[in-house]
């Protein structure tokens, strides 16, 4: 018989409407059942693609005796961390301060009244390597709300104080200078795994803004190590198994430290994330392996992740026929019987490490199981060296593989696919989308961007101009978030500069003002919930940025933006108020702060308004367009300014252009810094002269 989450629309939640667990969804009436009932509350906290999620929901919440202990114990919420994230950062930080680490699915115990008496991660059916499993713990924590009430209450409220001084922590007032980007550089330095890339030991995730982060400081510096420990991460991870070298995109995380052995769901936000940092990856290099993963990963996102609508879907999953990786790994006979040539056959089977033992141990046995993660253990230079053929030869030959492997594998049950679309991701998604329309010219990835904040603003945009935050099968829910506003604002900004229509820069404008009105804090900072939503037993304040950068930080990147787009003098006081209240804890550990940082880099600067004036289509213009796109100028915003009603709603928005005319009817550039333009010039030559002084100088 299904449980309550038969009418949720989370697919994590509709996952579990089977479960003889008595689930409740978050709402009122579960805790006013908890205080009827004097039980304390069972939160269960995770999503959809989560593998240990899975693992806990078929070991214990599809097993009769647990639900059993369960339901008699407890009043049983299950929460969907994509869309709550404001419960879910709640209840992680109070994990991270009991346990000292985090991770799903998250597992807390409240009071009637919401407060954490106890917390864990993952917990197993029964006891191991001398930790308690379910079928013990349920009947301790049940005798002790008997019996040491007080205690657990008393406990809780101590709990329920140290999380609000660590979301609503005083701000410390300092002040931060471009010197420390040079000290956030250095401890990243004594972070580097200098042999395979990335900044931690095992597990290894993908943090795209620590790499935008490193980009920017060698623009800054021209530091050679700074740009050396970005390529060689970018390349470890694409040539890994944290790469899908067969239909493409990047895996959640690495479990080990050589970037091979992955935790195999697929997030949007990893793939808009990285997109960003290898698109400016080839700006910085001009080398053409960032730019082909970069059109790989948003062939993936655009041929799996994007809904009917235009918008894209959350993540696909990493288990599939019961088994994580399954879609993903390979036989040596599997591949032999897809490829069909045997010494083509033979070429993968070698230049992907391929072995009829398998190449990689399971990770509950230890053990090899005949199956295989693709990935690169040598360079395809020496690759291709060792078989006499140029590396565009090999190329060759291994895209005629991939292509059979690819409709081979196209016959297996897929990973299941969580079809919510959450405007947050959406936003990054459309940020790298345009991004990767200016960098590469091809207009079909701007189309995708505009398609997709189409249906945004058509789905989850409210009669009042605010954010709802998710969309499944015909309903938006939710009120919006900190980062809803943020990562979509960003996305406006980089489709305005993709377009230049100035109506995306109209509606960044709105949803910042909207931002700074219900989620800012006077003393500096802001709330990652609006001031009118659900009240928690704190009001959550993201600070550190963990996979994705923080609200804060990107609201900061934004402020700056706009203010060098528009010249509101607001944004930048905002700004320097956003960076003064993050000061301390960006000084003590700038490694966790590294999208704040960007945000610094960029007010710092020196940053450059780019004011073209001209008619889009002008092929003088763009050929201007093409000097900008070809450098890697990361402090720099854009603006175009086009003939008659155009040019003047950007004037409206912008006033600074009012007086920035066409040069004896040519299309020209403006490079305005600090409320100064130099010379306009109305060639792509002087345009160019002027981008190489900058890049001297900036």
């Amino acid at each position: 018989m299904a449980n309550r989450l038969q009418f949720a629309k989370s697919p994590y939640l509709l996952q579990h409407k089977d479960n003889p667990v008595d689930w409740w969804p978050w709402c009122e009436e579960a805790f006013a059942k908890a205080r009827a009932e004097d039980k304390p509350v069972f939160l269960s906290i995770g999503y959809a693609a989560c593998h240990w999620c899975h693992v806990m929901a078929h070991e214990s919440f599809e097993d009769p005796e647990v639900a059993r202990l369960l339901n008699e114990a407890f009043i049983n919420v299950k929460v969907d961390r994509e869309e709550r994230p404001d419960i879910d950062q709640l209840y992680m930080t109070v994990c991270q301060m009991v346990t000292g680490h985090g991770g799903w699915p998250l597992t807390v115990i409240l009071t009637p009244d919401k407060e954490p008496f106890f917390a864990a991660t993952y917990i197993p059916k029964k006891g191991r390597y001398g930790r308690p499993g379910l079928l013990e713990l349920i009947p301790r924590i049940q005798e002790a709300w008997k019996h040491h009430r007080e205690e657990i209450l008393a406990s809780a409220k101590r709990l329920t104080g140290r999380l609000e001084k660590v979301m609503t922590f005083e701000a410390p007032g300092q002040v931060i200078d471009a010197e420390w980007l040079e000290i956030a550089y250095r401890r990243l330095v004594d972070l580097y795994d200098a042999r395979y890339g990335g900044f931690s030991h095992a597990p290894k995730f993908p943090t795209a803004h620590t790499l935008l982060f490193l980009l920017r400081y060698w623009h800054r510096s021209r530091e050679p190590h700074a740009l050396a420990m970005v390529e060689h991460t970018l390349t470890q991870m694409r040539q890994g198994g944290i790469y899908d070298q067969v239909g493409f995109g990047f895996h959640r995380y690495a479990i080990d430290e050589r970037w091979v052995l992955p935790h195999f769901e697929k997030m949007l936000y990893d793939q808009a994330l990285l997109t960003l940092a290898y698109l400016e990856a080839y700006q910085a290099t001009g080398k053409p392996l960032y730019l082909q993963t970069a059109r790989e990963v948003l062939a993936y996102v655009l041929r799996d992740l994007r809904a009917p609508e235009g918008a894209f879907y959350a993540s696909e999953d990493a288990d599939s026929e019961g088994l994580e990786g399954r879609f993903y790994t390979w036989t040596v006979e599997e591949i032999r019987e897809a490829i069909e040539d045997p010494d083509l056959a033979a070429l993968v089977l070698e230049a992907y490490n391929v072995q009829p033992e398998g190449n990689y141990e399971d990770e509950a046995t230890g053990e090899r199981t005949g199956k295989n993660i693709l990935h690169w253990e040598r360079s395809p230079e020496a690759l291709a060296a060792a078989h006499g053929l140029t590396p565009e030869a090999l190329a060759a030959k291994l895209e005629q593989a991939r292509q059979r492997l690819f409709l081979y594998r196209a016959q297996r049950v897929r990973p299941g696919r969580d079809e919510k679309i959450l405007t947050d991701w959406n936003g990054l998604m459309i940020a790298a989308l345009a991004r990767a329309a200016q960098i590469s010219g091809e207009p079909v990835y701007a189309q995708a961007a505009q398609q997709a904040m189409a249906f945004m603003e058509r789905a989850l945009f409210t009669s009042e101009g605010r954010l709802l935050h998710c969309y499944r099968e015909g309903e938006a829910r939710i009120q919006g978030f900190l980062d809803d506003y943020a990562y979509l604002t960003w996305g406006l900004l980089e489709l305005y500069e993709a377009t230049f229509n100035e109506a995306y820069l109209e509606k960044a404008l709105a949803l910042t003002d909207l931002m700074l009105t219900y989620f800012w804090d006077e003393r500096g900072a802001f709330y990652f919930t609006a001031e009118d939503s659900e009240p928690l037993i704190v009001r959550p304040r993201e600070a550190f940025d963990n996979a994705l950068p923080s609200g804060n930080a990107v609201a900061l990147m934004n402020l700056v933006r706009l203010f060098h787009m528009t010249g509101r003098t607001d944004y930048a006081e905002r700004a320097e108020a956003l960076i003064r209240f993050f000061s301390g804890p960006v000084k003590q550990q700038p490694p966790i702060f590294t999208g704040m940082l960007l945000g610094i880099d960029l007010y710092f600067g020196p940053t450059y308004a780019l004011v073209l004036v001209g008619a889009p289509e002008d092929p003088q213009l763009q050929a201007m367009q093409c000097e900008v796109q070809r450098r890697y100028l990361p402090r720099k915003v854009m603006l175009l300014k086009r003939p008659g009603e155009a040019g003047e709603r950007l004037a409206r928005l912008a006033p600074f252009v009012a007086t920035q005319t066409a040069r004896n009817g040519r299309p020209t550039a403006y490079l305005c810094y600090d409320y100064q333009c130099a010379e306009p010039v109305t060639t792509p030559e002087a345009l160019a002269q002027q981008l190489d002084q900058l890049a001297v100088v900036a």
